[in-house]
């Protein structure tokens, strides 16, 4: 039986444009990162085939760490969104989520420093060339001091968001670029006086940018009065042990989720690295391209746990059904307009990183063209399993749903992907189809779990 509506209930109507006033922002920010990282591909491109190798390297076993470690403290948001659906401002509930989640920042960042001076020594032993390994180590050697700061801004976005600023969040990665084009055009090739450092300077970029984004999220907490009222910086010290508990017990299980999806994404350029540097190359270029369209979906994505998660703790059904349904529409549609795109103009896509009709390289460009056809394929899929599972963090459902990521990528999804990869002639194109399988499993069973919420008990607090 459909749940009745509660008197404060959006309409359909006006779910859509909260929700897009939510989503549009932050799919912007997250299109603004990822023109972040581009510009980053963009310029060590240019120093090489090899650095750009060693790069994907790089940023594959570092993505999946600041990935994870944001999952992991981005259980704020749905904690906070339901004591604001539940009673009003609740500032002391949410000043003391943000403190404890930049707490766990600092923590389980310090560790992700630790496990990155090993990069090198873990590229050798999954049969990386040592030039292109050695290569990957000296740029994570950098990077890693961007962790910390790189997830409390992470933190603070989150909470900007969930109190209704996202555009905080747009304003501030773009930023971000400006940050990182001029650091990039400094320190890769040594302009304006400072050193050449070529892919390390890369890295050096990436560090600046990322101070300048944090402070630019304490800065905008401190002079919007809804945001400051909070004071999530006063008392910093006193610790909430239950709280801080609630976050490990609900972001383990996005954390794990997140490694279990960029995971498998991660092992891909580690499985293309054996079968040739042509085929490492094209599966950098399609995968960065494909992660971009992506970026519209997560933000969906990240409003659904946020309109959800209101509705979840105002105990509202009627609600929690609108937001989620409204969501996985709109993270479905868009995804199918960008299939559409990478189907009939990957030429165009292609020229954004290197010259596609260039004769002399006719493999690279074959190889990923191949891949963007693959990735058209799973697109939608691709829309629904995030939106999906979105929607079910909002309802701080993160524990099943961390199984279902794990058995769909890394049991059909990794198997293809070496079958296929591996023991038949489709090589690279094998492993993408791999990654297609694993998307198409976990968008089939989150969105099952969806639509059986009220049935399995998600939208009674305390049953998960």
């Amino acid at each position: 039986m459909r749940p009745v509506a509660h008197p404060s209930t959006p309409g359909w109507k006006a779910e859509g444009i909260e929700t897009l006033r939510l989503a549009g922002p932050l799919a912007l920010a997250n299109l603004l990162q990822m023109a972040i990282y581009s510009i980053d591909v963009i310029f060590i491109a240019r120093l090489g085939a090899d650095e750009l190798a060693a790069s994907s390297l790089a940023v594959s076993v570092f993505g999946l760490i600041i990935w994870s470690l944001s999952g992991l403290t981005g259980a704020v948001a749905p904690i906070m969104a339901a004591e604001l659906g539940a009673r009003g401002p609740a500032l002391r509930p949410v000043r003391r989520s943000v403190r404890m989640a930049l707490w766990l920042s600092a923590g389980c960042g310090l560790v992700a420093m630790i496990l990155c001076v090993f990069a090198e020594e873990l590229m050798l032993l999954a049969g990386q060339q040592p030039r292109i390994a050695a290569l990957a180590g000296e740029y994570t050697d950098l990077l890693l001091f961007s962790i910390i700061p790189m997830i409390a801004a992470s933190v603070l976005r989150n909470f900007v968001s969930t109190l209704g600023r996202p555009i905080f969040a747009t304003a501030i990665t773009a930023l971000g670029i400006v940050v990182n084009v001029i650091g990039n055009y400094a320190f890769v090739f040594g302009n304006w006086g400072a050193p050449a450092l070529g892919l390390q300077g890369a890295a050096v970029a990436t560090i600046v940018t990322t101070l300048a984004m944090l402070a630019a999220y304490v800065v905008a907490i401190r002079i919007d009065p809804r945001l400051h009222r909070y004071h999530v910086f006063g008392f910093f010290w006193r610790p909430d042990w239950a709280r801080l508990a609630e976050l490990v017990r609900i972001g383990t299980p996005i954390a794990l989720t997140i490694v279990a999806e960029a995971g498998i994404f991660a092992a891909a350029p580690f499985l293309l690295g054996l079968l040739g540097a042509d085929q490492l190359a094209a599966h950098a270029i399609a995968l960065q391209i494909v992660a971009i369209m992506f970026q519209v979906p997560f933000g969906v994505s990240q409003a659904a746990t946020i309109r959800v998660g209101y509705f979840f703790g105002a105990r509202d059904n009627e609600g929690i059904r609108r937001a989620g349904a409204v969501a996985i529409m709109m993270g479905g549609g868009f995804m199918t307009l960008t299939a559409l795109l990478l189907l009939f103009a990957p030429y165009y896509l292609l020229a954004i990183y290197i010259d596609p009709w260039n004769p002399e390289e006719p493999r690279v460009v074959a190889y990923a063209l191949s891949f963007l056809a693959v990735g058209a394929a799973f697109q939608l899929f691709d829309g629904l399993q995030v939106v999906a599972a979105g929607a079910l963090r909002g309802l701080k459902d993160t524990r099943v749903p961390m199984w279902i990521a794990i058995f769909s990528y890394w049991v059909p999804g990794m198997g293809v992907a070496v079958v296929l990869g591996f023991y038949t002639p489709l090589e690279g194109l094998g492993v993408w189809l791999g990654l297609a399988t694993g998307l198409v499993c976990a968008a089939a069973l989150l969105t099952w779990r969806w639509h059986r919420r009220e049935a399995l008990g998600l939208t009674r607090p305390g049953v998960k």
